[in-house]
Parts: C-alpha cells; structure tokens; sequence
C-alpha cells in the first residue's frame, strides 16, 4: 500500500512540475514565417514542391489565426507566384521541366 500511495505522490509531482507546452499561437506563427520563406526560396528552385506547401502552410496558419497575418498572407502569394513562374517557364519551353541554362 505504501509504494502506491508514493508511486501516486511522485506521479502528481511528476506532472506539476512539467511546464506546459505552449501551443496555438506560436504554432501558427512558425508555420507563417515557413510559407513566407519557402515560397521566396520556391522562386528559384524546386517550385513545383515549394510553391504547394508554402501555399498550404499559409492557408492553415490563417485558418487557425495567426497573429502575422501579413507573414502569412505574402507566403500564400508567393506559393501562388512559384506556380505561375512554373507554368510559364515550362510553356516557353514545352517540356514538363525548365532549366535556366536552355
């Protein structure tokens, strides 16, 4: 009976004394800053991959209210613009990938 009763001691302890991890917020203001940063990254390289997920990222961080807004609103915008300078890169080219060489 005494090692349960300090088994349950240590548990309450245990679980007082973990901080709590914050959530909410500081999630969505990470994902807003990453969809900002991927889509400017997707302007040069690998915007077939970048472009969706930072369009994506942007929409769950607004979706869950994030408090940059505007973070999240320019990675939205420059998702959107990785895909348009796909499209138009690779109808110049007429192939299914571009290249800055030719």
């Amino acid at each position: 009976m005494e090692l349960t009763a300090e088994r349950t001691e240590r548990t309450e302890r245990a679980t007082e004394a973990a901080p709590a991890r914050p959530t909410g917020r500081r999630d969505t203001d990470g994902m807003a800053v990453a969809s900002f940063v991927l889509g400017l990254v997707g302007l040069l390289v690998l915007n077939l991959f970048l472009g969706p997920v930072a369009i994506v990222l942007a929409g769950i961080s607004l979706w869950r209210g994030t408090t940059r807004k505007g973070r999240a609103l320019l990675g939205l915008g420059l998702g959107v613009a990785d895909l348009v300078v796909l499209a138009t890169l690779v109808s110049m080219d007429d192939t299914v990938s571009w290249g800055l060489a030719g």
